[in-house]
């Protein structure tokens, strides 16, 4: 009898010890010899007065690419001690370390950057096209095109050191407050303390005076670290702001649309097109609320299950579902979920001490990736994980490339990871046995619907105000306050009787430093991968290869360039993304009809 796949994932594998290990030390001061050796090659290269010749410049992105992964490697080890305990102060130290070298590193490609820009345009047309430079051809544009929107180097690498601990600081100061919070909460008779990642769960309960009580205690917890939470916020947007003000970009959203490679044309367009059909959704909150015997929603409503059937599928019943669907689409996705599962690539355990929420995160000079979340036996956790090893698959087929073309942008990586949640979740609606087990299955596939449209939405224009507003000088918390509330009551369109003001204090989107504008391409994501998912429904078995070549290029193109090629569509207009939201639009109106 096969053993039942672990819970608890295996980081030995990279660096046995944890955050004690002599190897990961050992990798650490190796990393740094390698930053100091670019860092020399660069600034002699750079002294010189002619453009470096292909020879000089194949050697440097040689070891650029080194480094690359090097970062990456440890950067990911890092993350998964600090996710699996956060009282890990060894892990937190190692991470200002990562962060230290990470800057010195950024300091140097602004010289390796300013190189390519001496290379005349008709050498580095011809560079671009040599055998050499092929495979990283684009990266290499975007590196050198993007330098000249910047400030000189020297400046450039001045504000890359003092980001460490003024910009990154703040965003490490927030995790802090979060790995402090403790929410006391009664259960059985006895009053237990939950971490952030716990009292999450306990939001999404079938038992809806668990939820109330929960989201009261979940309020007043990040009301009382507010002060804190809302000193992190301004502090990053101060630096952001400034930064573009010197490097003189006149919109906030220029860095986040470049980090995408995608057009503000682009953006405009799929929020509008979302924003004129969302009064099915409002129809389908309406109906639920009905349903659970509600005049309206509450916040802590909207992600509440309806019906039984989708609250109890274990760890190991999601695996093996996850498998099987995965299979009838593509048997290498399947396959590589298998060895995912077996080799214990995944944290799933339900423990005190992790932080909330989930992510992948890849150790590219190993070839393996690692998920972390927290597993409570409900179709909401299924999907997350099946989200999650779609990020892990579109790393898998992407490890034999160059460094450079293994960096794709956040959007298309969601797209990955929810074109696999739409495998699963589809397949479970069609395969449930009863009309109460599909009711509630195409219930939680519509929940993310109502998240990409409506939450995420709320995100971006709440963030929007909040950076015209920063600009003026320091927001306040009841500014803060009451602009959360105002988008959420935008984006669902006043849909819901309670809402979550402190919404931008509990969520650590808005705190990452590496990625400003931590939202819309999760919607992106989740409609690109709508159309993926009807391409794939089309060609059947056909499209497996397709599919594997288009996240093969996702670190070379435009989104807008990916979608020509590989969907034959134009992102700048309508009609794709009227023709994805509408699948999730038929989703609803499947669930009015089975509601009536």
């Amino acid at each position: 009898m096969a053993q039942p796949y672990s819970l608890v994932w295996d980081l030995d594998v990279f660096f046995p010890g944890g955050s004690g290990s002599p190897e990961f030390a050992s990798f650490l001061e190796r990393m740094e010899r390698n930053v100091e050796e670019f860092r020399t090659k660069v600034l002699a290269v750079s002294g010189r007065e002619e453009a470096p010749d292909a020879d000089t410049l194949a050697a440097l992105v040689e070891q650029l690419q080194q480094v690359t992964l090097m970062l990456r490697e440890a950067d990911s080890f890092v993350s998964c001690l600090a996710a699996e305990n956060q009282s890990d102060k060894k892990a937190v130290q190692l991470n200002g370390r990562i962060t230290s070298i990470g800057a010195a590193y950024t300091s140097v490609l602004t010289r390796f950057d300013e190189l390519l820009q001496r290379v005349p345009d008709e050498s580095w047309a011809r560079l671009l096209q040599s055998e050499t430079f092929a495979g990283i051809a684009f990266p290499l544009d975007e590196r050198r095109q993007s330098a000249k929107e910047k400030l000189p180097p020297e400046q450039e690498s001045l504000i890359a050191d003092l980001a460490v601990d003024g910009y990154h600081g703040w965003g490490e100061a927030y995790n802090t407050v979060v790995s402090h919070l403790k929410i006391p909460f009664e259960e059985k008779g006895k009053t237990v303390y939950l971490s952030a990642g716990q009292a999450a769960n306990k939001l999404s309960s079938g038992d809806r005076g668990v939820r109330t009580r929960m989201f009261s205690l979940w309020e007043n917890a990040w009301g009382e670290s507010a002060d804190f939470s809302a000193d992190a916020l301004n502090r990053l947007a101060g630096f952001r702001i400034q930064t573009y003000k010197h490097r003189g970009w006149d919109s906030i959203l220029k860095e986040p649309l470049d980090i995408n490679r995608m057009s503000g044309r682009t953006l405009q367009v799929m929020w509008d097109v979302i924003d004129r059909n969302k009064s099915v959704f409002v129809g389908y909150l309406n109906r639920k609320a009905k349903l659970l015997g509600l005049e309206t929603l509450s916040w802590h409503d909207v992600d509440a299950p309806v019906g039984e059937a989708a609250n109890e599928i274990t760890f190991e019943q999601a695996a093996n579902l996850i498998i099987e669907q995965f299979r009838k689409f593509s048997p290498k996705m399947a396959d590589f979920a298998v060895q995912a599962f077996e080799e214990r690539w995944i944290e799933a355990e339900d423990r005190p001490g992790k932080r909330p929420g989930g992510f992948c995160t890849a150790f590219p000079i190993k070839g393996q990736t690692r998920i972390f979340m927290t597993y409570a036996n409900n179709a909401s956790n299924m999907s997350t994980l099946a989200h999650e090893l779609g990020h892990a698959y579109h790393q898998h087929v992407m490890n034999d490339m160059p460094a450079l073309a293994q960096e794709y942008a956040m959007n298309v990586a969601e797209t990955a990871s929810t074109f696999a949640e739409m495998i699963v979740s589809d397949a479970a609606v069609k395969q449930a046995s009863s009309d109460e087990e599909r009711l509630a299955l195409l219930e939680d596939k519509i929940q993310r619907s109502v998240a990409f449209f409506m939450n995420i939405h709320a995100r971006f224009l709440f963030e929007t105000e909040f950076y015209e507003e920063r600009q003026k000088g320091l927001v306040s918390v009841e500014k803060l306050n009451e602009m959360m509330e105002s988008a959420q009551r935008r984006a669902y369109k006043d849909a819901l009787g309670e809402y979550h003001p402190h919404f931008w204090a509990s969520k650590l989107h808005f705190y990452i430093t590496s990625v400003p504008f931590y939202n819309f391409p999760y919607t992106f994501g989740y409609l690109f991968s709508s159309g993926l998912y009807a391409a794939a429904q089309r060609e059947g078995a056909a499209f497996e290869d397709k599919y594997i070549a288009l996240l093969r290029d996702t670190g070379s193109m435009t989104v807008e360039e990916l979608a020509s090629k590989h969907l034959g569509v134009d992102l700048t207009q309508p009609d794709f993304w009227q023709s994805a939201v509408d699948l999730a639009v038929a989703d609803v109106e499947q669930f009015l009809r089975m509601t009536e």
